[in-house]
């Protein structure tokens, strides 16, 4: 019986072994995500920031175009304008 104490706790020196190992290849991996998940964040906040400041160009390039469209729209209402009393035409009175 002292005999099959001893083949056991062979086996079991041996799983230990197995889950000590596969524990320090765990470790090893969830390290190197970790690592890989630090620069995939840091990526992302890269990207972030060019989008932001590339939104931000565009929002702007897009406040200038409506004012000068505004400013166009204007003038050619007032050169619409002009060239009705210039030509003498006058717009039916309303009903």
């Amino acid at each position: 019986m002292a005999r099959s104490k001893a083949v056991g706790n062979g086996r079991l020196e041996e799983a230990i072994a197995i889950l000590l190992q596969n524990q320090a290849t765990f470790v090893q991996s969830q390290t190197a995500f970790l690592a890989r998940m630090a620069e995939t964040d840091a990526h992302i906040a890269e990207t972030n920031r060019i989008n932001s400041e590339r939104f931000a160009r565009i929002e702007g390039l897009l406040v200038e175009h409506n004012r000068i469209l505004s400013e166009h729209t204007l003038i050619l209402q007032a050169l619409t304008d002009a060239i009705r009393e210039k030509i003498g035409f006058k717009l039916p009175e309303p009903k």
